[in-house]
């Protein structure tokens, strides 16, 4: 039977698209169980080739010997699993089913070879018995090692087909039922059609949210999230505005919203796309282009690079890459909306840093033509003194760009011009609803230009695409609520004009919430206090409670559910303490595993306090964007923690690699734990996370403790043998110097 069209149809739709990458279909999520699989495989390859590596030594320890079994056993185990998700995949795509079977033959070969050739059991009788090890043929093992890799890397690649083949078909058959409603002329056919819309929403919903957590460009990831932000907010949208339309067919104002509703999802359904499938639409800029922010940076890495190279580029193109930096600035100073104070400075700064230029540029000809103690030195000063130039200039825009935002944001708090709409639309007076449009009109204007001067200043490019996306919210938003209220005003006793207006005005007021938030973002990473939460900052969050959309009650805990989550909170508190003692312990605070770890252990603490009814997070599903960070951070500790291991001795490598091999697949459980539905069993789902994280925790305690302990012991080998090197010199010395005194004597 199909599901209501109503208000559960479109409170599906909105929980998936609210909750971000939660569940996925069977193929989906077949795929990314492959993923998860590959993800703890790679590691464990990568032992392999360390212990193919390892120096030769006439006697091997008992550790590293049982170090061995152990990574060749998981290997073999891992790909067994690998190639069952492989093989369910196959079956299910009978196009790609040969292929894919090939490649995990392959995988499974390779697997058992590896196995095999690991195995010393029976090292001490290798003479006798003439038993084949990792010792005896490390070419095998190097074939194998390969053969893995390919095989893995060809599932995945026919995976990663399958997903998107997975996709273009949902938005197909989303396009097509839209065509449909925009076509139908009956209610009762709306509501038929619309049933069988909001399956399609869910299930787009979720592959679309699965292939964005699975995105490693943070780029992509960010424009993925606006896109499917546009979706989940229209899902609502398109519901009231074609109820208006049918209920008033002749009223052109219901007709010219709904259809800006459908234009909007059709451009959100091919930006997925397009992110899918990695296509650019033709015309399509590069966001960095456009940036005051980036173009600094590249221009500062320039002249930086002159200290290396004095010919590394001409003259001209820094000279013509200031001007277009500059030029971007009349964007601050043009606007209406930056004080007199503002642009004065601006425009000091920008004569400033001209200068400073030509100065640089004397430097350099000179530089060229005689390389002298002296012409260097002025070379690094005039480097130094334009920097701070720009620095002090990218200070001044900062500040122009966020107090017009905090100004604009604190005087439009209470949403009098969304309220006055309203009330004229009730009333029917089409006078005061042509001054109220005209406020909105310029609301709107304020709004999308200070969008624009936060974009310059945002720091990151997941920043910048959300201040895009907030702009063009803004732009499209507003538009629309002048048509819905004209709407109202036009039909006064219409209660479902009166419920569509309320759906813009709320998407309105969201979207005045987000750029509060984007702008707290912006602030932490132009302080360098670049919080965890910027992220996600453009997923979409649930609209506010509707008429027509029911929230989804979760089961409320008990008082021993309660009791039990306190307790797994305090030891997760515990841990946290812990690892700040050890974090403290480092030298060097700016070693990516202190960072990571710290990051760790902040975003645990969070939860901790969560547990308490404390601190930032407020709900459960801010608790699992919490979580998905948290996993996110723990796989590029191990990452970091791998490249340290590089620089140890074979044995505290292996020692080190196997610790790492515990927590990665814990990261990969508590991603999946985060991703699955589990419906009004909140508590159980929240209860498992924690469990996950403590585990997590007590792992990233012991990983720090014993990195810096190898840190501390590869450092006083190190100095031993310095010092040990400098008492030879000092020998050697002291030997020639009372050889050249008995020689004066005699």
């Amino acid at each position: 039977m199909a599901a209501s069209p109503g208000p559960a149809g479109v409170a599906g739709a909105g929980a998936v698209y609210g909750s971000g990458p939660s569940g996925f279909a069977l193929d989906s999520g077949l795929e990314i169980k492959t993923r998860s699989v590959e993800q703890t495989l790679l590691p464990l390859v990568s032992q392999i080739t360390t212990l193919i590596n390892h120096k030769d030594k006439t006697k091997k320890s008992d550790k590293t010997l049982q170090a061995i079994q152990r990574v060749g056993q998981a290997v073999n185990l891992a790909v067994g699993r690998f190639v069952k998700v492989g093989e369910a995949i196959a079956n299910e795509n009978w196009d790609l089913k040969e292929e894919i079977n090939i490649a995990c033959i392959e995988a499974k070969q390779a697997g058992e070879t590896i196995a095999a050739l690991t195995d010393i059991t029976n090292l001490n009788h290798v003479e006798s018995d003439g038993q084949i090890t990792i010792f005896t043929d490390k070419t095998g093992v190097i074939k194998a090692a390969r053969l893995l890799l390919s095989s893995v890397t060809k599932v995945l690649l026919l995976a990663d087909r399958v997903v998107i083949k997975q996709i273009i078909t949902s938005r197909n058959k989303v396009l097509a039922t839209m065509e449909r409603l925009e076509k139908v002329t009956s209610f009762q056919e709306f509501v038929q059609i619309f049933s069988q819309f909001g399956n399609e929403m869910v299930e787009f919903a979720h592959l679309s949210g699965d292939r964005q957590n699975d995105l490693k460009d943070e780029k992509k990831k960010a424009k993925m999230a606006a896109a499917r932000a546009v979706l989940e907010k229209c899902t609502m949208m398109l519901l009231t505005a074609s109820k208006t339309c049918l209920r008033h067919p002749n009223c052109e104002s219901a007709h010219k919203n709904k259809e800006g509703v459908f234009v909007r999802m059709k451009v959100a359904l091919d930006k997925v796309i397009e992110i899918v499938t990695d296509c650019k639409s033709n015309g399509e800029t590069d966001i960095s282009s456009i940036s005051i922010f980036t173009g600094i940076k590249e221009f500062k890495m320039n002249i930086e690079a002159l200290r290396e190279n004095l010919y590394f580029q001409s003259k001209e193109n820094l000279s013509m890459t200031l001007e277009v930096i500059l030029e971007r600035t009349e964007d601050f100073t043009d606007s209406a909306y930056t004080s007199h104070e503002h642009r004065e400075r601006i425009l000091e700064l920008s004569t400033q840093a001209r200068m400073e230029l030509q100065q640089l540029v004397s430097v350099w000809i000179q530089a060229q033509s005689k390389k002298t103690k002296s012409i260097t030195e002025e070379l690094e000063l005039s480097i130094l003194k334009i920097s701070h130039s720009l620095n002090e200039l990218k200070k001044e825009l900062h500040s122009t760009a966020t107090q017009l935002a905090a100004d604009l944001l604190k005087y439009h708090a209470d949403h009098v011009v969304l309220k006055a709409l309203k009330l004229t639309g009730v009333e029917g007076n089409l006078e005061a609803l042509a001054v109220y449009a005209c406020k909105l009109s310029e609301q709107k204007e304020q709004l999308v230009e200070t969008c624009r001067l936060l974009q310059h200043v945002s720091g990151t490019e997941p920043l910048e695409i959300t201040c895009i996306h907030a702009e063009e919210t803004f732009q499209v938003t507003g538009r629309q609520i002048i048509s819905a209220a004209e709407t109202l005003t036009l039909h006064p006793s219409s209660k479902i004009a009166k419920e569509n207006l309320d759906v813009f005005c709320e998407a309105w007021e969201s979207q005045i919430s987000d750029m509060s938030t984007l702008l707290r973002e912006i602030n932490d990473v132009f302080e360098g206090r670049r919080g965890e939460k910027y992220g996600y900052l453009s997923l979409p969050k649930p609209m506010k409670n509707n008429a027509n959309l029911k929230s989804l009650k979760p089961d409320k805990p008990d008082s021993e559910e309660q009791a039990k989550i306190a307790k797994l909170g305090l030891k997760l508190g515990l841990l946290t303490s812990d690892a700040d003692c050890e974090i403290e312990k480092w030298e060097d605070q700016e070693n990516e595993i202190v960072q990571y770890g710290r990051n760790m252990s902040s975003m645990a603490y969070s939860l901790y306090l969560f547990t308490r009814g404390e601190g930032p997070l407020k709900t459960s599903q801010d608790l699992i964007h919490q979580l998905e960070v948290f996993a996110a951070e723990g796989l590029k500790l191990t990452s970091s923690v791998q490249a340290f291991s590089k620089q140890l001795k074979d044995d505290d490598k292996l020692m080190l690699l196997l610790e790492i091999n515990k927590l990665i697949p814990l990261c990969h459980q508590l991603q999946t734990i985060t991703k699955s539905s589990l419906q009004n069993k909140v508590f159980l789902k929240v209860d498992k996370c924690i469990t996950k994280t403590r585990s997590m925790m007590a792992l990233l305690v012991q990983l720090l403790s014993l990195c810096y302990k190898l840190l501390k012991k590869s450092e006083t080998e190190t100095n031993c043998l310095n010092s040990f090197q400098l008492q030879m010199e000092n020998n050697r010395w002291v030997s020639v110097t009372n050889k050249d005194t008995m020689d004066g004597k005699t």
